[in-house]
């Protein structure tokens, strides 16, 4: 079966499309398609929600995920037949939000290495709010109100948020990439889907993301943690 067109890589801002069913999994009650705007979930973002139509049915995309290239919707209700021409949609306000929390945490990630020079070590989000881990030292209240500061001025210069596919050889030649540790990634992922937000952050990343900063809105820190030695969290939250 050839892979899914991830129609989201280049186009976030896509809600619905076309597509043809490749093959249904009974089994599974799930279908694949030939072309998908639903984000299968990776790299710390969840997966999109949604529905699918065909000519003479309809369900609810409860799940969605990659395997070896192939992208899986798990559909609560009837399935229809491979082959079938369908219609799908998604929960728009769930991936924009998405979208929004995900570029803020790049806010996050970007401002934390240029006051402090340390790299992001892990992460996690859900619509609206999220987290990142930092190797940092120590961290207080008064840091937090900083980082809160310095990720809403940095949202306000309504910094563009590129795509960009890169070679392998020269991603791994350039130190933007390589600090956010795009060398982990493995070597048969060529070219790296690289998302640089203008002046700011640079990172390898398969996630969707607003085209400018402004329109992430204000973003609050609301805790911040020490989960051990070199090891301080941040979690934050769309204020709105």
């Amino acid at each position: 079966m050839r892979p899914t067109d991830p129609l989201y890589a280049t186009d976030a801002y896509l809600s619905a499309f076309e597509a043809r069913v490749l093959e249904i999994d009974e089994e599974n009650h799930r279908v694949a398609l030939d072309r998908s705007a639903f984000y299968p979930g990776g790299g710390g973002q969840p997966h999109d929600l949604g529905r699918l139509a065909w000519h003479d049915g309809a369900a609810p995309v409860s799940r969605v995920k990659a395997d070896g290239g192939v992208i899986w919707h798990w559909l609560e209700g009837d399935l229809p037949a491979p082959g079938v021409e369908a219609h799908g949609n998604l929960d728009w306000q769930r991936r924009f939000t998405l979208m929004r929390t995900h570029t803020a945490l790049h806010v996050l990630c970007g401002v934390i290495w240029a006051d402090y020079g340390v790299a992001v070590t892990g992460g996690n989000m859900e619509p609206g709010k999220g987290r990142l881990d930092f190797e940092l030292d120590a961290m207080s209240a008064e840091l937090g109100a900083h980082i809160e500061r310095r990720i809403n001025e940095e949202i306000e210069y309504a910094r563009e948020v590129l795509v960009d596919f890169v070679g392998r050889r020269e991603a791994d030649e350039d130190p933007a990439l390589v600090r956010t540790k795009a060398n982990l990634i493995p070597a048969s992922v060529d070219p790296l889907r690289v998302i640089d937000i203008a002046g700011l952050d640079k990172q390898a990343d398969g996630g969707t993301h607003v085209g400018s900063t402004i329109e992430v809105g204000r973003v609050s820190v609301t805790k911040t943690e020490s989960k051990g030695k070199a090891n301080k969290r941040v979690r934050i939250a769309l204020a709105d």
